[in-house]
């Protein structure tokens, strides 16, 4: 193999939430031996939590992180729900629902246009410093542009309107909500959400038209290295539709059999926890199948959670629009389930437009303006929350003592449940791509899209005191010399 220096791209892994770092491993050969997804930063939520009040969790945990404190606040208040016995009265849960689907659809925008979509619009061999929103304005256009950042700007007022705030909402209390809306605001969100729906449907052809037709992103999609057959979990209503902020949690093995159906309060039982000593994530895997290492498959207890995971799981998406796209997604791949790992974008791209509809759908119900806002609440115990943050389904799980303070709190989110599959995915496109030692730009941006297509948010996964820790890539050879290494 040869010795001679080698410059890396990942300068540091980039266009996520939060701070890790990827270890490559070569053989005598140069080839990958081995990789890992190392995420070092300490955890501390769930033990600072302890003695806090119940009340307060809501906007405690929404600090995690500042992609997604909604799918915190709205976690952590249906887990108060439940310890206070206090089911929300309708209006409360319409509320809800509407802003909730309000931050799906600008999450979702986030990723494409500004995370991993630059990849995609732009393609994997693009100069790094082309492969951001501007470079993506530059593709697609001005105009376009323009509504990219107008439309982040409309999910953003709707969160505020009923949540308080754009960013970190406070209105979420257990039983229900702290204030509703007026008239000319529900006139306010009616208009955007009809926006949203247009945009999302530009959005979804802009992807079949810039991504779908190109060669290097099909190819990607049916690259056997990236086809990774899992397990897979998400929410679903009575019917089997999507639904992002209540419903049963469903999980389909590979071969796309239901393999659990229960409430959200049963959840925990289906789910077992362990560490490993090279990163501070916990890794989650579904307890009945057992832990059988790093490998897929139906004997692997590893599963998926996301956009791909919730349309491997549901029977329709649930609205008029995104079924259509829905469809179409089947027909591309032949069915479901759908074990291609870049088709999350298309996936993410499918509940985009159906957040809009169900906006613009919840805008104009009328529940939303008549009805009492909470409900008088219970003593207090044990309660788990589950929703459908964008990146996949989080659960918030709490004790209170009789005093209502926390006696135990327990978070498994989205990228923790993902986290054995994005070592999955980010080895097996490290073993595809790396050969003879060749490590350049090119190879090392397709082992970072690997793990961009989950949309990790690593600062929900773990978290750190003062919060900023190096990231370092190192690749080392069979004898363990260090060949390469960049950091932060």
């Amino acid at each position: 193999m040869s010795n001679t220096v080698r410059q890396i791209s990942i300068d540091p892994i980039t266009r996520l939430e939060g701070h890790g770092r990827i270890e490559l491993f070569l053989d005598e050969n140069g080839d990958l031996a081995d990789a890992f997804f190392q995420i070092p930063e300490l955890r501390g939520f769930e033990r600072f939590c302890q003695g806090r009040r119940g009340e307060d969790m809501p906007q405690i945990t929404e600090r995690i992180c500042g992609v997604c404190p909604e799918a915190h606040h709205f976690a952590a208040t249906k887990a108060l729900d439940a310890c206070y016995h206090a089911t929300p009265p309708v209006r409360a849960r319409k509320l809800r629902e509407l802003l909730y689907n309000a931050y799906i659809f600008s999450d979702h925008l986030l990723h494409f246009y500004y995370l991993g979509g630059p990849d995609l619009l732009l393609g994997p061999y693009a100069p790094p410093g082309e492969r951001n929103i501007f470079g993506v304005i530059r593709k697609v256009g001005l105009e376009l542009g323009k509504e990219v950042i107008k439309h982040r700007g409309y999910g953003q007022r709707i969160i505020e309107l009923i949540g308080g705030r754009p960013i970190h909402p406070v209105t979420g209390v257990p039983g229900g909500q702290s204030k509703g809306i007026t008239a000319e605001e529900r006139t306010e969100i009616a208009a955007m959400a009809a926006s949203a729906v247009e945009f999302a449907k530009t959005s979804l052809s802009l992807f079949q038209d810039k991504v779908l037709n190109n060669k290097v992103y099909s190819e990607l999609v049916s690259a056997q290295a990236q086809a990774i057959p899992t397990y897979y979990m998400g929410l679903v209503d009575k019917d089997g539709a999507i639904n992002f902020y209540d419903g049963e949690v469903r999980i389909v093995s590979p071969s796309g059999t239901e393999f659990a159906r229960v409430s959200p309060d049963e959840v925990l039982g289906l789910i077992a926890e362990r560490s490993e000593p090279w990163t501070y994530v916990k890794i989650p895997y579904l307890k009945d199948v057992g832990w059988n290492g790093f490998v897929a498959g139906p004997d692997s207890g590893i599963y998926r959670v996301g956009p791909l995971a919730r349309l491997n799981v549901c029977t329709r998406v649930g609205t008029p629009i995104a079924d259509e796209a829905y469809a179409a997604f089947r027909d591309y791949f032949g069915g479901t389930p759908v074990h291609a790992t870049f088709a999350f974008h298309w996936a993410r791209l499918i509940e985009m437009v159906s957040a809009a509809e169900r906006v613009a759908a919840l805008a104009d119900d009328p529940d939303l303006m008549t009805g009492p806002l909470r409900v008088p609440i219970g003593a207090p115990g044990d309660g788990v929350g589950v929703i459908e943050a964008a990146r996949g389904t989080l659960i918030h799980h709490y004790d209170l003592d009789e005093h209502g303070l926390v006696r135990s709190a327990n978070l498994i989110v989205a990228t923790t449940h993902n986290v054995a599959a994005i070592s999955l995915s980010i080895k097996e496109m490290a073993r595809a791509v790396v050969h003879n030692g060749q490590v350049g730009k090119d190879v090392l941006n397709l082992v970072e899209m690997s793990f961009r297509n989950y949309d990790p948010c690593l600062a929900c996964a773990t978290h750190a005191l003062p919060g900023q820790m190096p990231v370092i890539v190192q690749v080392w050879d069979a004898h363990g010399q260090m060949q390469t290494r960049m950091e932060r």
